[in-house]
C-alpha cells in the first residue's frame, strides 16, 4: 500500500504547486495581465480533458497485451522531471507577452506528462484489490500520502521561492526542486508496482472513441453521479487553492502564504485517519457528505476572517481544512466500487477508459477553478505587477479576493450535495 501510495507524492506536487503559485507568478512576478493569465493557466488543463480518455484508452490496450500498465508511469515520471521546473525558468526582464507564451507551451507539455502517469496510477486501484473495505484502505493510505505531500509542497515551495531575494531566481531554483520530488515519487511508485502481479482484474482492449468514451461512462448512473459531484467541489477547491496566496496577503495580511496554506492542511493530515474511521462505520457515502458540508462551514467562517484577530480567523479556517481531507479520500475509494460494478453488469472491464474520463473531469475542474479566480481579480480591478514592485490593491480587489476564496468555493459545493445524496451504491456496515 505504501508502495502505490508514493504516487500520490508526484500528484500531489503536480496538483499542488502550480495551482497555487502559477497564477501568483504569472501577474506578480512576469506582470502577466490576470485575464490573460487564466488562459494561460486553463488551456493546457482543457486540452487534457480529451488527451487523457486517449491515454486511459492506451492504458486499457497496453494491460490488455501485457496484463500490466506500469510502464506508462515511468513515462510520466520522466516527462515531469524535464518540463516541471521549465514552467518556472522565464529568464528575469522577459517581456509578459513572452513569459505569457512561454509558461503557456510548457504547461501544456507539463500536463500531457503528468496524464501518463496519473491514469494508469488511478486506473490501479480498480485492478489491486476488488474488497471494497481494502479499497478504503489502500485509498486512506494514498490520501493521508498526498494530503501529506500537499503540505509539504504547498508550504516548502513559497517558502523556497521566498528564500531568495530575486523572485526569478527563487521561483527557478522551486521548479528544480519540486520536480525532482515529483519525479521521485512517481519512480517510487513504478518500482513498486511493476512487478506486482496481484490483480484482481484485467482491462480489456477497446476501439472506442473519446466520444464514445465519455458516452460509456456518463451512462452508469453511479460513476455519472460521483464525477459529477465531484467535479463541483474540484471547481470550488481549486479556487480556493488558486485564492489562497491572495487571500493571505490582501485579506489577512500575511505576505508567507505558506502560513495560510498549512493551517488548510496540517488539520487534513491530523484527522485523515478519523475520515478512514467513519468510512468504515458510517459507509463512504455518508462520510463524503459529512465532509462536504464541514467543508462549506469552514468557507463560511472566512467570510469574517478580515475583522477577526489573525489567530482566530485561522483557526477557524482549520475547519475548511478538516472537510477538505474528507472530500479527498471518499470520492477516490468510491471510484473503484462504480468501476467494479459496472464491469460486473457488463462483462468488460476499462477502468483506464473509466479513470481516464474521471481524470479529464478532475483535471478540467482544478484549471477552471483558477481560471475563475483569476477572472473574478480582472473584473474586480487586481493590478498585476513584476518582481520588485509593490502597489495597494483597491477595495474591489479585495472584494474579489473574499469571493473567490470563500463564497464561490461555498456554492459550487453546495451544489454537489444533492448528487452525493442520490448516489446509488451501498457498502456493507458492520454493526
Amino acid at each position: 500500500m505504501i508502495g502505490y501510495s508514493l504516487g500520490a507524492a508526484g500528484t500531489a506536487g503536480f496538483g499542488t504547486v502550480p495551482g497555487l503559485l502559477l497564477a501568483i507568478y504569472l501577474t506578480n512576478t512576469l506582470g502577466v495581465g490576470a485575464g490573460i493569465a487564466s488562459l494561460v493557466v486553463l488551456i493546457p488543463k482543457l486540452w487534457d480533458v480529451f488527451f487523457l480518455p486517449f491515454v486511459g484508452t492506451l492504458s486499457d490496450r497496453y494491460v490488455a497485451r501485457h496484463g500490466h500498465r506500469a510502464r506508462y508511469l515511468i513515462y510520466g515520471a520522466l516527462g515531469m522531471l524535464i518540463c516541471f521546473p521549465l514552467m518556472f525558468a522565464v529568464p528575469a526582464g522577459t517581456g509578459s507577452t513572452v513569459a505569457a507564451w512561454w509558461v503557456l507551451l510548457i504547461f501544456l507539455l507539463a500536463a500531457s506528462a503528468y496524464a501518463f502517469f496519473q491514469v494508469p496510477y488511478i486506473a490501479l486501484a480498480a485492478e489491486i484489490t476488488d474488497s471494497p473495505p481494502e479499497r478504503t484502505t489502500l485509498m486512506s493510505w494514498r490520501v493521508g500520502i498526498q494530503v501529506l505531500a500537499i503540505l509539504v509542497f504547498g508550504i516548502g515551495a513559497p517558502v523556497i521561492v521566498n528564500a531568495f531575494p530575486q523572485a526569478n531566481t527563487g521561483y527557478l531554483v522551486m521548479g528544480l526542486i519540486v520536480g525532482a520530488l515529483i519525479a521521485l515519487g512517481m519512480l517510487g511508485c513504478w518500482a513498486s508496482v511493476r512487478r506486482l502481479h496481484r490483480y484482481v482484474a484485467t482491462a480489456t482492449a477497446g476501439t472506442h472513441s473519446i466520444v464514445q468514451q465519455f458516452r460509456t461512462a456518463w451512462q452508469a448512473r453511479p460513476f455519472r453521479l460521483l464525477l459529477s459531484a465531484f467535479i463541483l467541489q474540484a471547481l470550488g477547491a481549486g479556487a480556493v487553492l488558486a485564492a489562497a496566496p491572495y487571500f493571505s496577503q490582501q485579506v489577512l495580511g500575511v505576505d508567507n502564504f505558506g502560513i495560510v496554506f498549512g493551517v488548510l492542511l496540517v488539520p487534513a493530515v491530523l484527522v485523515m485517519p478519523l475520515w478512514a474511521y467513519l468510512g468504515h462505520r458510517i459507509g463512504k457515502r455518508r462520510g463524503y457528505l459529512l465532509a462536504s458540508i464541514c467543508f462549506i462551514i469552514g468557507l463560511i467562517c472566512s467570510l469574517a476572517a478580515q475583522v477577526l484577530p489573525l489567530a482566530v480567523a485561522l483557526a477557524l479556517i482549520t475547519i475548511t481544512s478538516i472537510g477538505y481531507a474528507g472530500m479527498q479520500m471518499f470520492p477516490l475509494a468510491m471510484l473503484p466500487d462504480t468501476i467494479s460494478e459496472q464491469a460486473e453488469e457488463t462483462g468488460v472491464q476499462r477502468a483506464g477508459a473509466f479513470t481516464g474520463v474521471w481524470t479529464a473531469g478532475e483535471t478540467a475542474a482544478f484549471a477552471i477553478g483558477p481560471a475563475i479566480v483569476l477572472l473574478l481579480l480582472a473584473v474586480t480591478g487586481y493590478i498585476s505587477t513584476t518582481a520588485g514592485q509593490t502597489v495597494i490593491q483597491p477595495a474591489s480587489a479585495v472584494t474579489g479576493v473574499i469571493l473567490a476564496f470563500s463564497v464561490l468555493p461555498v456554492v459550487l459545493v453546495a451544489l454537489s450535495l444533492p448528487l452525493i445524496l442520490r448516489y446509488p451504491l451501498r457498502e456493507e456496515i458492520p454493526a
